[in-house]
């Protein structure tokens, strides 16, 4: 068997889609992106078709070595998400061959349900009581939600209390029954988040997602010392060298995506990195619907998993939603909160080609939105 063609597809909102086709009539397909980047992964993706074009499709790890090391310059969002979507589609071409879902070929499933949480509120959280409990009222026993808008680096009490506000309105419109996950995506500095998450605590989140930037990483182990809030961080972090710094500083979840962090492959040697610091997988998914089904293949795979993201309904997907491309939508399709195991082979999803193809035809070039201060320097998003 060998690999053919390799074609990418912007579709709107803002994911790229990666279709590998062999000459054995055995297509997979992947989700290579950076959010806001996506035209500059396509481009790397097509770099790396040089390589892989009459390749055996099946030699994965082979395959992932040389893509991520024989360029000579290594790592990085841009190339490690290149990777991640090809490794994708390459596990998706290995269990249809195969006749068994990814899951399967990494050692078999140790859980028959993944549990998921949704997303609440948008970039500035606002009424996020409300949208709480009708998610609970969906089915879903967890709900993630931003904890602030724009931070100074020391902003007011006004301010702090706030955050504190709208985290403990969430609590109490969704009981102690179920979980609350609170996303600050880098935007405290270390010193607010010293003075923040210790008022947090009487909520007590199931965990507080980048509390700080990537690049304060060091400062975690401090955090994790000041406060019995479980901290969480991982979604801009691209390998298992990148972890091998931050899982020792008392971290209590780690959050690879497997559309950034070198795909299955890469996100399952993760996993077993982060096992050993006793510390559990949520992974990142903000994204499309092949993202999130390579995702599961893994939560249904891995022993240390906690929770799991998704993207149904989120306020990025308005006009083009997760399972809009899909031919059959039922394993996305959650129940109690839970996606069930699929036993459909490869990552257990059929996307709708033609669909796909007409999305293309639209395209997107969506960036992140920029923020500033009240006094015009720029802001954290």
């Amino acid at each position: 068997m060998k690999i053919v063609s390799m074609d990418t597809f912007l579709v709107p909102p803002r994911w790229l889609f990666l279709r590998i086709r062999t000459d054995e009539g055995v297509t997979g397909w992947g989700e290579p992106v950076v959010e806001g980047r996506a035209e500059t992964v396509r481009a790397a993706v097509a770099e790396l078709s040089d390589y892989l074009i009459g390749e055996d499709p099946l030699r994965i790890e082979d395959h992932w070595q040389v893509l991520t090391k024989g360029g000579f310059y290594r790592g990085g969002p841009v190339l490690s998400s290149a990777v991640a979507g090809i490794d994708q589609a390459l596990w998706d071409i290995a269990g249809k061959v195969a006749g068994l879902p990814a899951h399967q070929l990494l050692g078999g499933p140790v859980r028959e349900r993944v549990r998921m949480y949704a997303w609440i509120g948008g970039d500035r959280p606002a009424e996020v009581a409300e949208l709480a409990a009708a998610q609970i009222e969906a089915g879903f026993t967890a709900v993630k939600m931003n904890g602030s808008g724009e931070l100074t680096p020391i902003d007011t009490p006004a301010r702090t209390r706030e955050v504190v506000a709208r985290v403990a309105a969430v609590r109490e419109a969704i009981g102690d029954e179920h979980d609350l996950v609170v996303d600050f995506h880098g935007r405290m500095s270390t010193a607010m988040a010293r003075r923040l998450l210790p008022l947090l605590e009487p909520y007590l989140p199931l965990f507080v997602e980048e509390a700080v930037l990537p690049e304060h990483s060091p400062n975690l182990a401090a955090l994790a010392a000041s406060t019995s809030i479980p901290l969480a961080t991982g979604e801009r972090l691209y390998s298992r060298w990148d972890f091998r710094d931050v899982l020792p500083t008392g971290i209590a979840v780690a959050q690879p995506d497997v559309s950034h962090a070198g795909g299955i492959s890469e996100v399952r040697r993760i996993a077993a990195m982060a096992e050993a610091y006793d510390v559990a997988m949520a992974p990142h998914c903000p994204l499309g619907p092949i993202s999130l089904a390579a995702s599961l293949q893994l939560a249904f795979a891995i022993p240390n998993f906690l929770i799991q993201e998704q993207s149904v309904g989120i306020h990025y997907n308005q006009g083009n939603d997760v399972l809009d491309h899909l031919l059959d939508p039922a394993p996305l399709t959650f129940a109690g909160g839970h996606a069930q195991r699929t036993t459909r082979p490869g990552l257990g999803i059929e996307l709708d080609e033609r669909a796909v193809e007409r999305a293309a035809e639209l395209g997107h070039r969506w960036r992140g939105p920029i923020w500033r201060h009240p006094d015009g320097s720029f802001a954290e998003w």
